[in-house]
């Protein structure tokens, strides 16, 4: 599948294993693929973001993902749930974190030192990066490029789904951005 892949979203892969290593998280996730593309520049998808107005602000994405760790990876939508039932995320991850330190529900490995070699590409990442490739199949797109990618991390459940909906990128909005109907075009 990487074959058909364009430069940029060879390159949004790549970075993401670069995000994955700086955090010291064993696998690649759909995370770090979002905060690749948030690096790039002069890319249909890094296009799209600016024209959103996402671009330039990958502190902001940085914070929501990082509380999202601290919370054990669960999406702010999965804590209202659980709170829905009764059961207070904040309450438990204050009470591990003072046992275990801050920090301590984030699944982060630099503390512990011992991961080297390669990443492994998580279930997120992979189904990011196939939805990917159904939405170039459906487009009747040669090539996957980073805006596939975007446009799969829109429609995804999870935490950068989330984090993107929050800022206004949707799978709408993006489309519209991208292919028409929009005040915008990417070329």
């Amino acid at each position: 599948m990487f074959e058909r892949f364009t430069k940029d979203a060879r390159a949004v892969v790549m970075g993401a294993v670069e995000q994955a290593e700086a955090a010291g998280s064993a696998t690649v996730e759909a995370e770090h693929l979002l905060l690749a593309l948030l690096e790039r520049e002069g890319s249909r998808a890094s296009f799209a973001l600016a024209a959103l107005g996402l671009a330039g602000r990958p502190e902001v994405v940085r914070d929501a993902l990082a509380a999202s760790r601290r919370r054990g990876g669960l999406s702010q939508a999965e804590t209202d749930a659980l709170a829905g039932l009764g059961i207070d995320v904040s309450e438990i991850v204050a009470r591990v974190e003072e046992v275990h330190g801050v920090g301590a529900m984030s699944g982060d490995l630099k503390a512990k030192g011992w991961w080297s070699g390669r990443r492994a590409f998580g279930r997120s990442a992979k189904e990011v990066l196939e939805k990917g490739l159904r939405i170039a199949v459906a487009r009747r797109d040669r090539h996957i490029g980073d805006e596939h990618i975007l446009l799969a991390l829109t429609v995804r459940p999870g935490v950068a789904g989330e984090v993107l909906a929050d800022h206004g990128v949707t799978h709408e909005s993006v489309a519209r951005v991208l292919y028409g109907g929009g005040e915008a075009k990417a070329g």
